[in-house]
């Protein structure tokens, strides 16, 4: 499956997603810890990247019971689906091999014998 490289809003709510479910607010507090606070997600922002990956087939709401005592609301729970895990171990992959040609390009240079004549 081939994908193109995932926004980086994108990225960090699957990470977030990667461990298991959770719901809005969690996903919205992690992604802004997992970016060391660059990524700071308004509500609208969040539910609307939710709804386009909901209909992209990569994550899955299921709704979580509250617990028994009456008027607690059932929450909204989200989870990957195995698309969207692929996809994101997919981009996962992509971005360890851009790191290893940025390293070996970047590594100190050590001339050869032959420039040392």
């Amino acid at each position: 499956m081939q994908e193109p490289p995932l926004t980086e809003t994108t990225f960090f709510i699957l990470a977030s997603l990667a461990p298991g479910p959770r719901h809005g607010y969690a996903i919205m507090k992690d992604v802004q810890a997992l970016s060391e606070q660059r990524i700071l997600l308004s509500t609208g922002t969040l539910y609307g990247a939710l709804k386009r990956l909901l209909g992209q087939g990569w994550i899955l709401r299921l709704e979580s019971a509250a617990g028994d005592a009456p008027g607690k609301r059932v929450r909204k729970l989200y989870t990957l689906t195995p698309t969207g895990q692929r996809v994101f171990q997919a981009e996962v992959d992509r971005l360890q091999n851009l790191l290893k040609v940025a390293r070996w390009r970047t590594r100190p240079m050590t001339p050869a014998a032959d420039d040392l004549e």
